[in-house]
């Protein structure tokens, strides 16, 4: 019995910390809404981060569902967005 696990299909996209889309490898319509929404998030985050300690700046955040994952990589100058989308699970089932 052989078991083939899911597809995943993996984009990158870097935005201005402005919010405005660098380069992707997702179409333009779809660059523009995820920088845009992931821009607020990350403003949001970053703003908690320093609420509790004024030090301390996010780097790094993961956001995880079932079927999706969002890393997110923060610097000065930009941000990188890893998207993966996972595509349904095939099973393959060998019998001899």
């Amino acid at each position: 019995m052989w078991l083939l696990g899911p597809r995943v299909s993996v984009h990158l996209i870097n935005v201005f910390p402005s919010g405005i889309p660098i380069k992707s490898t997702l179409d333009n319509s779809s660059t523009v809404q995820y920088a845009g929404l992931i821009h607020q998030l990350v403003m949001k985050a970053r703003s908690t981060i320093r609420d509790i300690d004024p030090q301390n700046d996010l780097t790094f955040m993961r956001v995880r569902s079932k079927k999706n994952e969002i890393m997110i990589l923060t610097s000065g100058c930009s941000l990188s967005l890893s998207l993966s989308f996972k595509r349904p699970i095939f099973f393959l089932f060998i019998i001899k």
